[in-house]
């Protein structure tokens, strides 16, 4: 999801229907923790590399490890998070164990906050980042959405999904709240480094004298709905898919309701080193044969996020 003030809607019929899907798929789940904790995501079922059918297009280094490791805000459900076993589940964790079928490795996942994901990976602490991240310019180019200014090495995407941002209060007290210009004079708490607090900011610009919008960021989407949930703010923002998975599941339905429709579609890629085009690349021929032989279809579907499928991967896709 961009940061531009140009917003799109979604049918009302396309997304309650994406809504029940979540719910069905996300019924017996339950979310985990945000904390810089490891996490490891299941065993990819891939064979060997020299017999996995896209294992020669990865680097060596990645082929003698046998894994890539992939750092992802793992408190984010359904797109990843944790079940009752502590177990890492969900829509990236699915994906990624397809990829891995692909390239003869184990994609394995370790936990961090978001807004750290990329310092991560070019630390080397990362080989890829997967985290519903929105491919965007600014983080293809290592700029700061909020100066403008080059402040490290940008990155490349290898889209997979596409995703818009909603707006959620609690259930039968919407405040009025309709749509972005509602929130002015309202409180609003959104994940810290997303594309939600990136729109939030500029709402605020826009708002009147006398109606500030005040806006409450945390290090993951859990505390952003437990502040929702409390009373201590009005409303709350993230992906649709994210927003929606809530609605159905908080409370047992009961703590949450969607307000207005999603804005600013856009793709979710995963974020590579700019250093590493050979894994980029291994990992959109990856991407490109799970879409061919269905099983991407398979996996968004039982999340309910087919509405977001795309026909094929695309490199920096994002604007």
């Amino acid at each position: 999801m961009t940061a531009s003030s140009t917003r799109r809607t979604t049918a009302t019929q396309s997304r309650l229907a994406a809504v029940g899907a979540i719910a069905v798929a996300g019924a017996l789940l339950l979310t985990g923790c945000g904390d810089q904790t490891k996490g490891k995501s299941n065993d990819s079922g891939a064979g060997a590399a020299t017999t996995a059918p896209l294992a020669s297009k990865l680097p060596q280094s990645i082929r003698d490890k046998g894994r890539i490791l992939v750092g992802s805000d793992i408190a984010y459900a359904p797109v990843e998070f944790k079940d009752a076993g502590g177990k890492v589940v969900g829509l990236d964790p699915d994906i990624a164990n397809a990829l891995g079928k692909q390239l003869g490795v184990r994609l394995e996942f370790r936990n961090g906050t978001f807004d750290a994901l990329l310092t991560g990976l070019r630390s080397g602490r990362y080989d890829i980042a997967m985290s519903a991240m929105t491919d965007n310019k600014n983080r293809q180019e290592g700029v700061d959405p909020d100066t403008g200014k080059k402040v490290g090495q940008g990155v490349d995407f290898v889209d997979y999904l596409t995703a818009g941002v909603s707006i959620y209060t609690r259930k039968g007290d919407t405040q009025g709240i309709t749509g972005w210009p509602d929130l002015c004079g309202k409180k609003l708490a959104v994940e810290r480094g997303t594309v939600s607090e990136d729109l939030a900011k500029q709402e605020a610009k826009k708002c009147p004298g006398g109606k500030k919008l005040t806006i409450e960021a945390f290090d993951d989407d859990q505390q952003s709905q437990t502040r929702l949930r409390s009373g201590g703010v009005d409303a709350a923002s993230s992906d649709f898919p994210v927003a929606a998975y809530a609605v159905k599941t908080s409370g047992g339905g009961k703590d949450f309701q969607v307000v207005g429709d999603q804005v600013e579609a856009a793709p979710y890629g995963i974020a590579v080193s700019k250093d590493a085009p050979r894994l980029r690349d291994a990992l959109k021929a990856a991407m490109d044969a799970i879409i061919k032989n269905g099983e991407y279809r398979k996996i968004l579907e039982k999340w309910g996020a087919q509405d977001g499928a795309v026909k094929e991967s695309v490199i920096n896709g994002g604007k």
